[in-house]
């Protein structure tokens, strides 16, 4: 639910645009004045030659170099950053839009511009309560005016200043809904052009296991080019598909030939990840973490309830052709698909109510035939009496419960499908939900289906809102029938009905909804709430619910295995409840549908005293966790100049920016931090650093300082690996991994491949949680307030106890608590050969602050000793030089380390500093003995995962 965000500094910004957006012609003349070339007199005035106008043309048209989105799926829930650059290669300011569909159901929590050196954060405040109506009417507004099913358009238009660069930064975040027995992730990949950089990056995390994984080819039934080629019903060209038993990458990266293959216009769709879990217990499945649980609930083998269905259908005269055409295709297939326990009805409606028999009728092949051939005998004429059409099929399924035996559990559902608005009876929207409710009494389920583009979309949510339904809008397009069946798929089913579920009230507290009027084959119910008790070790759950001809009673005591800390992700804002609580996806999930049920409370009540009370609580929630609302809204923070001239309304709460020519100096706590001393000069890039490290293929090195013995390995992981450098979670509370990506060996070498490091990862949870993701174009900084930094530019950071240094292009420096430092340099190249990739290089500058407890491949030596056990009594006490001449005994020196005796030779190694070599004592085979336990164990499950292999009660020396 997308709300106005605001104008600040002559940017103009939109989500569900309040403001008509400017013409489209209008529009296109600002972002392309180079237009004025049309204007014959113009040709022969200037005698422009062709090839230039051509060239002037595309010079003046805003670039985008890179759209990039990133999805990462915890447990069905998803947080999803779209990134784009932009670039005004003109000779004056441009204008440029950017603009991103994102799902109906989703909630905004950030956004960010970079205007050259300049960061504008969008901050997300409660919106005053004069607003309400209004910005409740424009929000509905902007959903019926979209024209893509299911999506929000997000909207941000600014001004580009000549041959600068523009950063757009978009998040928002997601449940994802089974529906007939799978989860979709859909990702619009609209950039409007052509891009030279365009990647799509699906991570998906699930506990239980991924029991399928579907990547259809690319979907835009409203556009031309599919994406889809014919005959090729797999993923879209140049998608690479990693997955093993609980995690799966996807990748979809499209280079400029592609894309034109696909759409010249850059639209080139929705690109959607399906899946489904492995489901063990028949109660459901149970997750912990951090005070939080959520409860997946999706039973499976049970046998179908009956349904006694009326299907109540718009024929009036805005129905005619193509719209009921396809509604009676739909409805001679869904027709055949009624089992024989069910029981149904027909009643067709416009001026008039038209009914097919004066009751339900059983599921026989003659019945379906003649109810066949009175859909198909429907003509279009007359208005559209909502009211009644509705009140007529209610009344068929009361008659039907109060003159049959009600024992048989079954299922009372109306379909209700319509184009328009109320022209005829009862036309008020309040009266027609008061009369519904009050006929249907709680006891019928009403699913309603909007045709078009001039459905009355907010009466259809209204009405499935309060009768315990669902409601859905299909395009008038070529597959409009094939979306009314497969809504029908989602509710052909019902398995269960009055659902309860009970938790233990001294255990549970705040637990969101919990009675459910129906569940159906292939779909979840999803509960999450805090625990009184986080040491609890199981979780007495009971479930009630009617299942065909009996009472169904769960009940049991799950075990609560509280998931680890580490399996956070990276992207979620800032989580705060108490203020102390960590961010975690658990909770991520448990703001999220406390604040959907709020709203639908909101939405049901007619009480201004109840519907106040909602709206604060639903507010403030939104606030905390950053969740843009129709009771929230989002405003763009200007950064503070470095001239009071220039300075334009400082004061802003939350993140403050001093911008200049080649350094951003940014406090992340804003107002709520007490300024300190400026942070220090960014590293040079050449500067002096520890010979601890991880860099190149990788290649490690460890610096034992006091017996003068520095000792090199190599790691042959594999593309995709993410490996445990330094783990010191439960010490000083960090931990390093590292990502490894792949390239082809160099000609004539020993190798398969190489491996480089692409992302560095580091989490830091004392005194509080922050997360940080390097690559070599950016930095992703969350500590509390999520910031993205650009390699290329030189910025400094900083936040309690945590500072981030950039110099540009060169390197990245983190200083934590002012006792750990990190330094990761970057690797670009220019013109890479076919087996070098940007990469980077980890560091270990300073680990005072780190716990003897430390481990991980580079950490568990932090604080050991090595020394050679066959020392040459002529050799001096400096080991740093070969104590061997070349060619003698060198494979019989053994190195003693953590009380193994550890075979080496001598090598001689690049820092990558750029300044030195050093000499070292090289472990081969993989570094076996040297390190604890095997390659394997330093394999973590995800980016952020903190959970330790080794550690106090574990064994080191495996």
């Amino acid at each position: 639910m997308l709300l106005l965000l605001g104008l600040c500094l002559g940017l103009r910004l939109c989500a569900g645009s309040p403001g008509p957006p400017a013409p489209a012609r209008e529009l296109e003349l600002e972002l392309d004045p180079a237009r004025r070339w049309h204007d014959p007199l113009e040709q022969v005035r200037h005698r422009v030659p062709r090839q230039l106008r051509l060239l002037q043309r595309l010079k003046t048209k805003p670039l985008m170099t890179e759209f990039s989105v990133k999805s990462t799926i915890i447990s069905r829930y998803s947080f999803t950053t779209v990134s784009c650059r932009m670039l005004n290669r003109a000779s004056e300011d441009q204008d440029v839009e950017f603009q991103m569909q994102i799902p109906a159901a989703a909630f905004l929590t950030n956004f960010t511009m970079l205007i050259g050196d300049k960061v504008y954060q969008g901050e997300i405040t409660e919106k005053e309560k004069k607003n309400n109506n209004r910005v409740k009417q424009e929000t509905n507004k902007t959903k019926e005016d979209n024209q893509e099913k299911g999506t929000e358009l997000f909207r941000a238009s600014v001004v580009i200043p000549s041959k600068e660069k523009a950063v757009f930064l978009l998040s928002y975040e997601e449940l994802l809904q089974r529906r007939r027995g799978k989860y979709e992730h859909i990702i619009s990949v609209r950039p409007q052009q052509l891009v030279g950089r365009l990647t799509v990056e699906v991570n998906v995390l699930e506990r239980a296991g991924i029991a399928l994984l579907e990547v259809p080819p690319l979907r835009d039934s409203r556009q031309k080019g599919s994406g889809k080629a014919e005959g090729d019903p797999g993923p879209p060209p140049s998608t690479t598909i990693n997955q093993t038993e609980t995690f799966a990458k996807i990748v979809f990266k499209p280079s400029v030939v592609q894309q034109a293959k696909i759409a010249q216009n850059g639209i080139l769709g929705d690109f959607i990840v399906r899946y489904d879990v492995h489901r063990e217990r028949s109660i459901g499945d149970i997750q912990v973490l951090n005070g939080y649980f959520a409860h997946y609930f999706a039973p499976k083998d049970l046998p179908p309830l009956p349904k006694n269905v009326v299907f109540v259908l718009d024929s009036s005269a805005s129905m005619v052709g193509t719209k009921l055409r396809q509604t009676k295709d739909a409805l001679f297939t869904i027709l055949h698909d009624l089992r024989p326990q069910d029981h149904f009805n027909i009643v067709g409606f416009s001026n008039r109510i038209k009914v097919w028999k004066d009751h339900l009728v059983s599921v026989t092949p003659d019945n379906i035939r003649d109810g066949k051939i009175y859909i198909h005998h429907m003509s279009p004429s007359g208005g559209t009496d909502i009211n009644a059409a509705l009140q007529r099929g209610i009344s068929l399924l009361n008659n039907y419960a109060a003159h049959n035996d009600i024992e048989d559990r079954s299922v009372p559902l109306i379909i209700f499908l319509t184009d328009g608005k109320p022209t005829v009876g009862e036309t008020h929207t309040h009266k027609i939900l008061n009369n519904t409710k009050e006929a249907a009494q709680g006891q019928v389920c009403i699913f309603t289906i909007g045709i078009g583009n001039d459905v009355d979309f907010k009466l259809l949510e209204k009405l499935s809102l309060e009768n315990c339904g669902l409601t859905r809008r299909v395009h008038e397009e070529e597959d409009a029938s094939a979306q009314l069946v497969g809504f029908y798929d989602e509710i052909r089913t019902p398995l269960l009905s009055d659902i309860r579920i009970d938790y233990p009230p001294t255990l549970v507290k705040q637990a969101t909804q919990t009675l459910f009027p129906n569940y159906f084959n292939g779909s979840e119910i999803v509960i999450a709430g805090k625990l009184a008790d986080r040491k609890m070790d199981q979780l007495h759950v009971k479930v009630t619910a009617s299942n065909s001809k009996k009472f169904v009673v769960l009940k049991t005591d799950v075990p609560v295995e509280p998931q680890k800390e580490g399996n956070n992700v990276t992207g979620s804002t800032r989580s705060k409840g108490d203020g102390q609580e960590a961010p975690n996806h658990i909770e991520r999930l448990w703001s999220y549908l406390t604040v959907k049920d709020l709203l639908s409370a909101w939405l049901q009540t007619d009480d201004e005293q109840v519907k106040e009370r909602l709206r604060q609580k639903a507010g403030t929630l939104a606030v905390n966790y950053h969740f843009l609302t129709p009771f929230t809204s989002m405003k763009l923070k200007r950064p503070a100049e470095e001239t009071h001239a220039d300075r334009l309304e400082h004061g802003y709460g939350g993140m403050s920016a001093v911008a200049g020519p080649e350094t951003v100096m940014q406090s992340l706590r804003g107002a709520n931090m007490q300024p300190g001393p400026a942070p220090k000069k960014p590293y040079d890039p050449r500067i002096k650093i520890s010979k601890t490290s991880a860099d190149g293929d990788p290649h490690f090195v460890v610096d034992f300082p006091s017996s003068q013995l520095t000792v090199c390995f190599n790691i042959d992981g594999q593309p995709g690996d993410i490996l445990r450098l330094v783990s010191d979670h439960m010490g000083s509370g960090v931990t390093v991994n590292g990502e490894l990506i792949g390239a082809p060996a160099p000609p004539n070498g020993h190798k398969k491949q190489r491996t480089y490091f692409h992302t560095i990862t580091i989490l830091v949870n004392k005194p509080e949680r922050s997360y940080l993701e390097i690559t070599p174009k950016r930095v992703i900084l969350d500590g509390g307030d999520r910031l993205v930094l650009p390699c290329n530019q030189s910025v400094m950071v900083g936040t309690r106890g945590l500072e981030v240094s950039v110099s540009a292009n060169a390197n990245v420096t983190v200083t934590i608590q002012g006792t750990i430092a990190f330094v990761i340099l970057v690797h670009l190249y220019k013109k890479p050969a076919p087996y070098q990739r940007n990469h980077l290089g980890f560091y270990i500058s300073n680990s005072k602050g780190l716990s003897s407890n430390s481990h991980g491949l580079l950490g568990q030596f932090l604080y050991q000793d090595a020394k050679l056990t066959e020392d040459p009594a002529e050799q001096s006490k400096n080991h740093s030089a070969p104590p061997f001449p070349p060619g003698d005994q060198r494979s019989e020196t053994v190195l003693k380390v953590k009380g193994r005796r550890v075979p080496v030779v001598w090598k001689q190694r690049k820092i990558y500093n750029g300044e030195e070599e050093i000499d070292c004592w090289f472990a081969r085979n993989t570094a076996a003995k040297l390190i604890d336990g095997e390659y394997k164990h330093y394999l973590a499950s995800h980016p952020f995962d903190t959970e330790p292999v080794f550690g106090p009660g574990m064994p080191r020396g495996i």
